[in-house]
Protein backbone atom coordinates (compact mmCIF):
# COMPACT_ATOMS: atom_id res chain seq x y z
CA UNK A 1 0.00 0.00 0.00
CA UNK A 2 1.16 3.43 -0.21
CA UNK A 3 2.93 5.64 1.76
CA UNK A 4 1.36 8.70 1.29
CA UNK A 5 -2.61 9.95 -0.12
CA UNK A 6 -0.70 11.49 -2.99
CA UNK A 7 0.41 8.33 -4.17
CA UNK A 8 -2.99 6.69 -3.15
CA UNK A 9 -4.82 9.02 -5.50
CA UNK A 10 -7.82 9.31 -3.27
CA UNK A 11 -11.03 10.43 -3.93
CA UNK A 12 -12.50 12.79 -0.97
CA UNK A 13 -15.67 14.79 -0.62
CA UNK A 14 -18.05 15.54 2.44
CA UNK A 15 -21.09 14.16 0.61
CA UNK A 16 -21.79 10.39 0.73
CA UNK A 17 -22.46 10.31 -3.03
CA UNK A 18 -19.79 9.51 -5.26
CA UNK A 19 -18.48 11.70 -8.50
CA UNK A 20 -20.17 10.93 -11.69
CA UNK A 21 -19.45 7.90 -13.53
CA UNK A 22 -18.38 5.81 -10.52
CA UNK A 23 -20.71 3.93 -7.46
CA UNK A 24 -19.73 2.62 -4.42
CA UNK A 25 -19.12 -0.86 -4.48
CA UNK A 26 -18.59 -1.11 -0.79
CA UNK A 27 -18.21 0.41 2.19
CA UNK A 28 -14.94 -0.47 4.55
CA UNK A 29 -15.65 1.76 7.81
CA UNK A 30 -14.44 5.08 9.54
CA UNK A 31 -11.00 6.21 8.85
CA UNK A 32 -9.13 9.11 10.38
CA UNK A 33 -6.26 11.69 10.68
CA UNK A 34 -5.36 12.77 13.87
CA UNK A 35 -2.39 15.39 14.73
CA UNK A 36 -1.97 17.21 17.59
CA UNK A 37 -0.53 20.40 17.47
CA UNK A 38 1.23 22.80 19.41
CA UNK A 39 1.23 26.66 18.62
CA UNK A 40 4.62 27.29 19.29
CA UNK A 41 6.54 30.09 21.24
CA UNK A 42 6.96 32.54 18.71
CA UNK A 43 3.19 32.49 17.23
CA UNK A 44 1.77 31.96 20.31
CA UNK A 45 3.77 35.37 21.94
CA UNK A 46 3.24 37.08 18.66
CA UNK A 47 -0.67 35.88 18.11
CA UNK A 48 -1.20 36.44 22.40
CA UNK A 49 -0.49 40.38 21.07
CA UNK A 50 -2.56 40.50 17.86
CA UNK A 51 -5.56 38.42 19.75
CA UNK A 52 -5.97 41.35 21.99
CA UNK A 53 -7.13 43.27 18.75
CA UNK A 54 -10.48 42.60 16.77
CA UNK A 55 -10.00 40.43 13.77
CA UNK A 56 -7.81 37.58 12.44
CA UNK A 57 -4.65 36.16 14.04
CA UNK A 58 -3.00 35.11 11.59
CA UNK A 59 -0.14 33.34 13.15
CA UNK A 60 -3.20 30.75 14.50
CA UNK A 61 -5.29 30.50 10.98
CA UNK A 62 -1.12 29.03 9.46
CA UNK A 63 -1.06 26.86 12.51
CA UNK A 64 -4.30 25.84 12.17
CA UNK A 65 -4.73 25.92 8.11
CA UNK A 66 -1.35 23.27 8.31
CA UNK A 67 -3.03 21.05 10.80
CA UNK A 68 -6.19 20.78 8.99
CA UNK A 69 -3.82 19.57 5.49
CA UNK A 70 -1.52 17.28 8.06
CA UNK A 71 -5.38 15.74 9.39
CA UNK A 72 -6.64 14.56 5.98
CA UNK A 73 -3.84 13.70 4.49
CA UNK A 74 -3.10 11.30 7.37
CA UNK A 75 -7.19 10.07 7.31
CA UNK A 76 -6.74 9.58 3.20
CA UNK A 77 -3.57 7.18 3.93
CA UNK A 78 -5.51 5.74 6.55
CA UNK A 79 -8.30 5.08 4.29
CA UNK A 80 -5.55 3.38 1.60
CA UNK A 81 -4.87 1.31 4.63
CA UNK A 82 -7.76 -0.06 5.32
CA UNK A 83 -7.87 -0.71 0.89
CA UNK A 84 -9.85 2.34 0.36
CA UNK A 85 -9.91 4.49 -2.67
CA UNK A 86 -12.20 6.86 -1.57
CA UNK A 87 -13.23 9.23 1.59
CA UNK A 88 -17.28 10.09 1.87
CA UNK A 89 -18.40 12.34 4.55
CA UNK A 90 -15.39 14.00 5.29
CA UNK A 91 -15.24 16.00 8.73
CA UNK A 92 -13.41 17.69 10.95
CA UNK A 93 -13.80 18.38 14.58
CA UNK A 94 -11.12 20.35 16.67
CA UNK A 95 -10.35 20.64 20.63
CA UNK A 96 -7.73 22.42 22.77
CA UNK A 97 -5.89 20.01 24.79
CA UNK A 98 -3.96 22.44 26.51
CA UNK A 99 -2.86 26.33 26.21
CA UNK A 100 -1.72 26.39 23.09
CA UNK A 101 -2.39 23.05 21.97
CA UNK A 102 -5.15 21.54 19.73
CA UNK A 103 -6.24 18.64 18.45
CA UNK A 104 -7.50 18.48 14.92
CA UNK A 105 -9.63 15.22 13.49
CA UNK A 106 -10.72 14.71 10.23
CA UNK A 107 -12.40 11.54 9.74
CA UNK A 108 -15.19 10.08 7.00
CA UNK A 109 -15.85 6.32 5.53
CA UNK A 110 -13.69 4.55 3.83
CA UNK A 111 -14.98 3.34 0.43
CA UNK A 112 -14.28 1.79 -2.79
CA UNK A 113 -15.26 3.48 -5.71
CA UNK A 114 -15.83 1.42 -8.93
CA UNK A 115 -16.44 3.14 -12.87
CA UNK A 116 -20.29 3.13 -13.25
CA UNK A 117 -20.85 1.55 -17.04
CA UNK A 118 -24.46 3.15 -16.92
Amino acid sequence: MSDTAADANLFTCTTFDPPPGYRVDRTIGLCWGLLVRSVGFAKGFTGGFKSLQAGEVPQYTDVVDKARHEAVQRMMNHAAQLGGNAVLGVRFDSSDVAENVAEVLAYGTAAVLVADPA
